[in-house]
Parts: structure tokens; C-alpha cells; sequence
């Protein structure tokens, strides 16, 4: 073989190589954007290579052994029932690779477990299948407070219209943060286990009803970072993504205060009195939003575990009993309250179109103040 020939053979080897380490590192863990996702990283590779060093030894001695020791040669097993030096070696070196494993992996831990000294506190509560986001900020005299739920139409979710690029990783509210503060976040839930995880921010933690769980951040540079429900939370476990906005300051301070309005405002609906063709308006888009994803955007539901709402006894029956079951939801079902998720005039608005459409046509109306009285006659 010549030289040229030799050249070409090392060049295409090392394309080879070249491309192999590129698509594994498309399938390597992601180094992320903040220093607990960096030190994650780090450590995933320390151990990934000694991990590889010793399947290189280990593997290389067996195929050594098998190679120069085999019967066609003219090998001879020895014979032995004890080898007190080699069992003291094989123990004691597994130890120190384990204590050496074991330091730096204590330190990613701590650094990741290290929520104090936090400059904002984020409540974050699970809920089949949204997030709640609670700003706990003691100088504000308002908490702000609102969910962030799947944004992707059903049209690409049932393969009716093309698939975006964030399919089934958007959401309409997401948690806006600014740059270089660390945000704690305390994570729990409402109904079942859910699990709150951004890749780039290296943290991930249950969020399990009745326990307040906590983890942090700090993301230095701008932008949307993505993520999902990593606990299986029952049917549209899928549907739960997380979308969290890095701004300047400048820009959160300003975001903050719009949003404090608009809370404001909202929360001020709830003493309104609407016409019906409003509550008709405000019910539909509550309904799509909280509500079709059970019982279908035609209200034909999918029984027996999310009945109908067409021709449904309580969505036609005495509307008291309608304001229970979608207020306060029905325990042993799948059915959530929705109490604490929407306020008396989304919840009036949903409960008057599910009376007066979808088949339905009771003819009541329901307001805000409905709702109010009959929540403070409970």
C-alpha cells in the first residue's frame, strides 16, 4: 500500500470518527445555560470516562486472556480454589474508584440542594395538566399568581393542520424570570405526582401533593428554554410542557407590572354582572381552554371517564348542583376542582355555556355573583 493510499484510509477513519462523535454528541446530555447545569454535565462526563476506562481494561484482559490462552494453543486451566492477594486487589481499587466517584458527584449535589440566599421565590403547583405560578415576593403588596397550559391547537395534536416547531412544548402563560437572579422554586402539587424539568437549567423535581419541594437557578443569558412533566400523571401526561422566559431586568420589572394590572383587572371581573352573549363569549374560551380536552371540543366526552356534556343531568339539572361539581370537582373521578384555577367569573362563564350550548339550552344565567353567593352559603 502507498503512502496516498495510507493517507486516504487515515483521512476517511478519522471523517468516520468525526461524524460517530458528532451524532453521539446529539445524544449526549445537554451542558445547559446555568452553573448547575454545567457542573451536571461535568460530572455525567468524569464518570462517563472512567466508566469507559474501565470497560476498557476489564474488556481488554478478557479478550488478552481469551485470546492467548485458549485451548488450541495448548492452554492448561489452572487450578486453584483461593488467591487471598487478588481478592484484597479486586476489593480494595473498586473502593477508591468508588470514593473517587463519590466526591465529586457529593458536591454537584450539594451545590444543587443550596436554595438559600434566593433574590425571588416561585410557587409552583401542578395540576392535571397545567402549571400554577405564584410570585411570593413580601415587598409587592399583590401576589401574582396565573396558570400556563399547552398552547399547541388540537389540529396539530389530531394531525389536522402541520405540526409547529415547538409541538407540544409551548404554552400560553409561560414563568418569566430575569437575568442573573436566583429564583427558588418551591414545587408541589394538587392532584397527583407531577415532575417540574428544564434541561438547559439541570434541575428536575417531583412535584408530589402535600410536600413542598424546592430547587433554584440562575440563567444569565436571555431567552425561552423548554421543558416537560417528567412524572407519568395520568392521560394527557404529554400535554403538560414548561416554558420558562429569561428577560433583562429592565424588562421583567416592566412585565411584572403589566401582569400585576392585569391580575388586578381579572380578579376585578368576579363583581361584574355580563350579558348573556358575553358570558356565551368568555364561557367557549374557558371551556377550550380547562375544559375540551376531556370532554371534547363538541362536549361528546369520552365515557366512562370524562361523560358527555350534551344532554349531561348536571350541566341540565338544578344549577347548584352544576357550580358544585365543576367548583369543587368530584373526589375518586377525574374530574379537578376548579375552584382555585378560575376565578367567579370564568367559572360563571364556562357554567352558563354548558347550559346554553353544546346541545344544551336551559336558558338560565349564570354571573358572577352567582357564584359568590353560593360559594359563601358552603
Amino acid at each position: 500500500m502507498n503512502v496516498k493510499a495510507i493517507m486516504r484510509a487515515t483521512l476517511g477513519a478519522a471523517l468516520v470518527v468525526a461524524a460517530a462523535c458528532g451524532y453521539a454528541d446529539e445524544l449526549n446530555m445537554r451542558v445547559g445555560v446555568t452553573e448547575v447545569s454545567e457542573s451536571v454535565y461535568g460530572l455525567h462526563m468524569l464518570i462517563l470516562y472512567i466508566c469507559c476506562g474501565i470497560g476498557v481494561i476489564v474488556f481488554g484482559a478478557m479478550a488478552y486472556s481469551i485470546y492467548h490462552h485458549r485451548k488450541s494453543r495448548g492452554a492448561v486451566a489452572a487450578k486453584f480454589h483461593e488467591n487471598t492477594r487478588l481478592e484484597i486487589f479486586w476489593t480494595v481499587i473498586p473502593t477508591f474508584i468508588l470514593v473517587g466517584m463519590a466526591i465529586p458527584a457529593t458536591q454537584v449535589l450539594i451545590k444543587m440542594y443550596d436554595t438559600g440566599g434566593e433574590d425571588m421565590t416561585v410557587e409552583v403547583r401542578g395540576y392535571q395538566w397545567k402549571w400554577q405560578y405564584k410570585y411570593l415576593d413580601e415587598n409587592r403588596n399583590n401576589t401574582l399568581s396565573f396558570f400556563s397550559s399547552l398552547a399547541t391547537s388540537q389540529d396539530e395534536i389530531h394531525n389536522k393542520a402541520i405540526k409547529g416547531e415547538h409541538y407540544l412544548l409551548e404554552v400560553d402563560n409561560p414563568l418569566v424570570v430575569p437575568t442573573g437572579k436566583k429564583v427558588r422554586l418551591l414545587v408541589t402539587a394538587n392532584d397527583v405526582i407531577h415532575s417540574w424539568w428544564v434541561p438547559d437549567f439541570g434541575v428536575k423535581r417531583d412535584a408530589i401533593p402535600g410536600i413542598l419541594n424546592d430547587i433554584w437557578f440562575i440563567a444569565d443569558e436571555p431567552g425561552i428554554y423548554r421543558g416537560q412533566c417528567t412524572e407519568l400523571c395520568g392521560k394527557d401526561h404529554g400535554f403538560m410542557p414548561v416554558v420558562v422566559r429569561v428577560v433583562p431586568e429592565d424588562e421583567y420589572r416592566d412585565w411584572y407590572s403589566a401582569q400585576s394590572a392585569a391580575y388586578t383587572e381579572r380578579e376585578a371581573m368576579a363583581r361584574q354582572t355580563f350579558s348573556p352573549d358575553e358570558l356565551m363569549t368568555m364561557g367557549e374560551q374557558v371551556y377550550t381552554k380547562v375544559c375540551s380536552t376531556c370532554h371534547q371540543a363538541n362536549g361528546q366526552g369520552l365515557p366512562p371517564v370524562f361523560p358527555a356534556i350534551s344532554g349531561s343531568p348536571v350541566a341540565t339539572g338544578p344549577r347548584d348542583a352544576h357550580i358544585a361539581a365543576v367548583y369543587n370537582g368530584r373526589p375518586g373521578t377525574a374530574m379537578q376542582a376548579f375552584s382555585a384555577q378560575l376565578n367567579a367569573a370564568e367559572l360563571a362563564a364556562v357554567i352558563h355555556y354548558q347550559r346554553n350550548a353544546l346541545g344544551n339550552s336551559v336558558g338560565d344565567v349564570t354571573q358572577p355573583v352567582d357564584i359568590l353567593n353560593w360559594a359563601a352559603a358552603q
